[in-house]
């Protein structure tokens, strides 16, 4: 059985990513650059096609370490746009037709923000959401008081 979901343990962690892609990236990137600086630059039987390698590996490791960032921001971008198209017909169906009208008002990160407030509570967070333009999903989601958890993240 899954442990109950709330602000507190919502964040994903990937382990893959986070703790063994994401490393190894880095140290690529500073293994590089170490080489580079201190192990070939140094040496006078390095050639300038040497050098130029030693850069390039720099340049690779930095283009690595990017693309493993790009990748995840991509991923969570899709994301929130699957979160934002579910929430609006959510909202249709929850909102009062007060509401409904303005379901057009949201953001992006209030949506994804809310989806996390339970049906009860959602018309109430809503109209505060809209009304005070919060916009920073952490103060929305801290405002959250009956958790709705999504266990199918990225």
């Amino acid at each position: 059985m899954r442990e109950s979901q709330n602000f507190a343990n919502h964040g994903k962690i990937v382990p893959a990513f986070h703790f063994f892609l994401i490393p190894v990236l880095v140290f690529n990137v500073f293994h590089a650059g170490y080489w580079l600086l201190f192990a070939g630059g140094h040496h006078a039987a390095w050639g300038i096609g040497a050098l130029m390698a030693a850069a390039l590996n720099v340049l690779m490791a930095l283009a690595l370490l990017v693309l493993a960032f790009l990748a995840r921001l991509f991923a969570l971008g899709a994301q929130d746009r699957v979160i934002r198209l579910e929430e609006r017909i959510r909202y249709q169906q929850l909102l009062p037709d007060n509401l409904k009208l303005r379901i057009n008002e949201f953001s992006t990160n209030q949506l994804v923000a809310l989806r996390f407030a339970g049906d009860e509570e959602l018309p109430a967070l809503a109209r505060k959401v809209l009304d005070d333009n919060l916009t920073d999903r952490r103060a929305i989601k801290q405002m959250i008081q009956n958790w709705r958890a999504d266990y199918q993240r990225i």
